[in-house]
C-alpha cells in the first residue's frame, strides 16, 4: 500500500517507516498535520497513520479533514501516546478505523494496518477472474475482455487497467499510479501516466455505453467510475 505516516517524533517516525517499508509498503513521512492535509489535497494514498499530538494542528483535526474531503473511506490508524478511554472513543467517533497506544509493537502494528485496509478496500486475494460489468480481467492469463472479446494490451497497460479497476471510484494521483504500476524510477515522469491512461481509455473503449468512464481530475489525477448504462 501507499501509506502516509504523520509523526513528529523523528526517531519514532523512522522506526515505523522502516517497519512498513520492510513489509513492502511505500511510505511518506509528515511531521506536521497541515503538511499532510496539503498533500492529501493533491495526492492519493491507500492508508494514513496518524499521531495525535503535533506541533501545529492535532490528529483529530486532520482526521476530520480526511473524512470531510477525501472521496472514499480511506483507512486511518491512530498511533499515539494518549491512552485514556475518552481519547480512544473520541478518535473512533470521528472516523478512525483503529487506535494503537505507544509504545507500538512491530507485528501488532502491521497486523492492525492490514486489518483496517481489508475492511475498507474490497479484497479479491485468491480470485483469478475479476468481473467489472462488461469487462472481465483474467489475472492468470493477464487478459482483459470486453463483452467476451479480448483486448490487446501491453504488460504495463494490463497492470494499469487492473490498478484502475481495483481503485474504481477513487481519485488516484499521477504519482500514486506511477509508483504502483511502474515502481520508483528516476527515468519516468507523470507524462508516462497520461500517455498510458489515454491508451487505456481508447483500447478499453471506456464510455457510458459500457458502464464506465475514466475522468481526468484537474491538478490531481484520474478517477475510473461506474456510470448507469443508458436504457436502450
Amino acid at each position: 500500500m501507499r501509506v502516509a505516516l504523520l509523526e513528529d517524533d523523528r526517531p519514532q517516525a523512522e522506526m515505523m517507516r522502516t517497519w512498513l517499508v520492510e513489509a513492502g509498503h511505500d511510505v511518506q513521512v509528515f511531521v506536521q498535520g497541515k503538511a499532510l492535509v496539503r498533500e492529501l489535497g493533491r495526492d492519493s494514498y491507500d492508508l494514513v497513520v496518524l499521531d495525535w499530538m503535533l506541533p501545529d494542528i492535532d490528529g483529530i483535526q486532520v482526521l476530520k479533514w480526511i473524512r470531510e474531503h477525501v472521496d472514499w473511506p480511506m483507512p486511518v490508524l491512530f498511533v499515539t501516546g494518549k491512552d485514556e478511554e475518552d481519547d480512544i472513543v473520541q478518535a473512533l467517533d470521528n472516523g478512525a478505523d483503529d487506535y494503537m497506544v505507544k509504545p507500538v509493537k512491530r507485528m501488532e502494528m502491521l497486523a492492525r494496518l492490514k486489518a483496517v485496509s481489508r475492511r475498507a478496500i474490497a479484497q479479491d486475494e485468491g480470485q483469478k477472474i475479476l468481473e467489472f460489468g462488461v469487462y472481465t480481467v483474467d489475472l492468470t492469463t493477464r487478459a482483459v475482455l470486453l463483452n467476451g472479446q479480448p483486448i490487446e494490451l501491453t504488460q504495463k497497460e494490463f497492470d494499469l487497467t487492473v490498478f484502475l479497476f481495483r481503485g474504481a471510484g477513487r481519485v488516484l494521483s499521477r504519482g500514486h499510479i506511477l509508483e504502483s504500476v511502474w515502481g520508483r524510477s528516476p527515468d519516468l515522469n507523470t507524462r508516462t501516466v497520461d500517455t498510458h491512461v489515454s491508451r487505456i481509455r481508447n483500447k478499453l473503449d471506456l464510455r457510458p455505453e459500457h458502464g464506465w468512464q475514466l475522468k481526468a481530475v484537474y491538478q490531481h489525477g484520474y478517477r475510473l467510475e461506474p456510470v448507469e448504462v443508458p436504457a436502450t
